[in-house]
């Protein structure tokens, strides 16, 4: 109805006047409690007030943190704005796409493109940065191609080769149409900023001021004919959708390359400072615990001799001790005072000397039996059954020498060993269950450490499974797919006709995944489902979008069966037989067979080879969009893309001449009769047209 549904505010916003802000705008109170001014950002520019982004990233006390703890544990001082952009282990671990942690490279989808791309320059990082979002990811299979010389670097006119010769004749940047708008139009300085502001921020407006000297000044100055100037201006409408500058992306790839050479020279610094940053994250924690076993570093349980607040390492072990203050009902106080009184006066010899020596105000009944739970005091020699059984002793004995202690100030012979309490505890062999002590880390880390309840089926689910952790949403949405792991949370839910479904999250040990079961599926699988600590494998199709039918990081499995894994199926298993065909396949269950064959997957363990499919010479298809809504028809037109991937461009056209706008879509299609078709019922015959 034309109304305002919500007002938000800019995360990093900030608003620069020379007297006080109410003289030139209202203010309110947000929802965090924080002024803000009412008007947004155009009208705040135009009253002439200069509106700043000041962006914060958890990054920077990532690399902060990590060079903290290289200093204390290697005395090694790095200064990180000095460290060489060309340092060969860096980009090793860059091609290698081992990018946990690495700022802006470490999503599924970018360690793939890294991979490709064996990126040998920090040039190619910041490029990176800046293809790998939506619309210009369209582009980063040319640009792999033309880096690596499998494809001819072309431009499309001489005079654009000065621009755009650093990124191989693809347009990436502003900052490249701005120098093409003076190298081919004969733009100063001052008019190609105009170009950049009316370019970056989407100003139509703008922008059709703008056209004219554009395309009269690159057929004036280039000599051009008028039909170039006005394709190269569409192309710029369309690039206005995505654009991003390169100054922002140095600064990006700056960051990525640093906090990349932490984890390739420094591993177990940087791991730890990475985790100390994600502690109250559990799903990033089980990924970057995950990481460190890959990198062969120890994540070990609590100590209180080796143990610091934070996550730390110990020297020259490659093994990262679990922060005391991360253990629940401990915290940062109780785990300072241990801390402070190990470092003042030396590591602690036994049980006797650690409560003799920390204050009992800071280990009081709780914070002790959490310490004994998650194996704080495992190094002293005694199960964690036994302290548990003498629990009350421990916190007696340490409430006891703080009394002496007291009563000892006033006394001249206050240090005589005749009157101290001493710490008797009985020994004892008998020790809690492996799973027990599995649960108490869940209950009190947030995760399991010392080993996984899935570790017997680590084979037999990574060979019937997807992993989880892998899983690319924008690749996968809309496929059908494999998943397997425990139960970490359920929720029930009755629908409106009475029937019962649920929300569940699956967890293998890189990763989680929320399963939906619709009442249907709930119904077969109730009983499995809500099985204590069963091993399952789930089968259905994932879904990525949002409620607005958007693609979205928040990846889910619409359920329609489970199977339970029981100890027969791992005593069969033969790791050595084929993988399951037609994994992560779409719900036709097609796989292609090179170029323009497909392998159609019946039933039952034959394959039926289709004969092969010959591709159209299109090069590329307009859509025009004729629809006030056509959201639904573009997701048609994705799955169709999906399931015949192809060379065909896919251009959507908007509006009429002589103002129409072009989009190129991200991805290509294979053209055959039969995709023809489909488009023609999606769109209509009379909306395409090939070229």
């Amino acid at each position: 109805e034309g109304t305002i549904r919500n007002a938000g505010v800019h995360a990093a916003g900030v608003v620069i006047a020379p007297t006080d802000i109410t003289d030139y705008a209202p203010l309110y109170v947000a929802k965090n409690g924080g002024l803000a001014t009412q008007y947004t950002m155009n009208p705040i520019e135009d009253l002439g007030l200069l509106k700043m982004d000041f962006l914060g990233l958890s990054n920077l006390t990532i690399i902060n943190n990590a060079l903290r703890i290289i200093r204390k544990v290697y005395s090694v001082d790095i200064d990180i704005d000095t460290i060489p952009l060309d340092d060969p282990k860096t980009f090793e671990l860059l091609q290698r796409a081992d990018t946990t942690g690495v700022f802006q490279l470490e999503s599924g989808g970018m360690r793939k493109y890294l991979k490709q791309l064996i990126p040998k320059e920090f040039e190619d990082i910041a490029a990176m940065t800046a293809l790998y979002r939506p619309g210009p990811i369209q582009f980063i299979p040319d640009f792999i191609e033309r880096k690596n010389g499998r494809q001819e670097v072309t431009f499309d006119h001489p005079g654009f080769e000065n621009a755009l010769k650093n990124t191989y004749g693809i347009l990436v940047y502003q900052e490249q149409f701005m120098q093409i708008s003076k190298d081919m139009c004969g733009f100063t300085g001052g008019q190609a900023d105009t170009l950049r502001k009316a370019v970056g921020k989407k100003n139509r407006a703008m922008m059709d001021k703008v056209k004219p000297d554009f395309v009269e000044g690159m057929i004036s100055h280039s000599g051009v004919k008028r039909e170039f100037a006005e394709k190269f201006w569409s192309q710029l409408e369309a690039f206005a959708d995505y654009c991003f500058n390169k100054s922002h992306s140095v600064c990006y790839g700056l960051i990525a390359y640093q906090t990349a050479y932490l984890k390739a020279h420094y591993p177990d610094a940087f791991m730890a400072a990475l985790m100390t940053s994600d502690a109250d994250n559990i799903d990033r924690l089980t990924i970057e615990i995950s990481d460190c076993k890959k990198l062969g570093i120890k994540v070990m349980n609590p100590d209180v001799n080796q143990s610091y607040a934070d996550f730390a390492i110990v020297k020259d072990e490659n093994t990262i001790r679990f922060g005391l203050g991360a253990i629940k009902n401990v915290g940062h106080g109780a785990a300072e005072k241990i801390i402070e009184e190990r470092d003042n006066n030396g590591e602690f010899e036994d049980l006797e000397d650690f409560f003799a020596r920390v204050p009992s105000s800071a280990v009081n009944k709780k914070v002790v039996e959490s310490l004994i739970r998650t194996g704080g005091f495992d190094s002293f020699g005694y199960t964690r059954q036994a302290l548990l059984s003498q629990l009350d002793t421990l916190v007696s004995f340490s409430q006891k020498r703080d009394k002496e202690a007291l009563s000892n100030q006033a006394n001249l012979f206050g240090d005589s060993s005749e009157s101290k309490t001493h710490l008797i505890i009985i020994k004892s062999e008998e020790e809690v269950s492996d799973n027990e002590k599995l649960g108490w880390e869940r209950e009190l880390l947030g995760l399991y450490l010392s080993s996984h309840p899935l570790d017997k089926y680590e084979e037999y689910l990574k060979h019937n499974t997807e992993n989880i952790s892998e899983l690319i949403p924008e690749e996968v949405d809309g496929a059908s797919g494999v998943v397997g792991g425990t139960m970490s949370a359920s929720r029930e839910i009755t629908t409106k006709k009475g029937d019962k479904m649920a929300f569940m999250t699956m967890a293998d040990m890189g990763g989680e995944i929320e399963l939906i079961i619709f009442p249907k599926a709930y119904t077969q699988f109730a009983t499995i489902l809500n099985k204590p600590n069963a091993v399952l494998i789930a089968k259905g199709k994932f879904d990525a979008k949002d409620r607005d039918g958007n693609l979205s990081d928040d990846l889910k499995m619409m359920v329609n069966e489970v199977e339970l894994v029981t100890e027969e199926d791992l005593k069969n298993f033969d790791p050595t037989k084929p993988k399951p065909e037609a994994k992560n396949k779409t719900d036709k269950q097609v796989v292609h067979d090179g170029p323009g064959s497909k392998l159609k997957l019946k039933k039952g363990s034959k394959v039926e080879v289709e004969p092969p499919i010959q591709e159209d010479k299109t090069e590329k298809i307009y859509i025009k969009i004729v629809k006030d809504k056509y959201e639904n028809d573009l997701l048609n037109l994705k799955k169709l893309a999906k399931e015949n991937p192809g060379s065909t461009g896919l251009i959507l056209v908007f509006g009429e001449k002589p103002n129409q706008r072009a989009l190129q879509l991200p991805f290509k299609i294979m053209v055959t009769p039969t995709t023809r078709t489909e488009m023609g019922d999606i769109f209509g015959t009379d909306c395409l047209s090939y070229n």
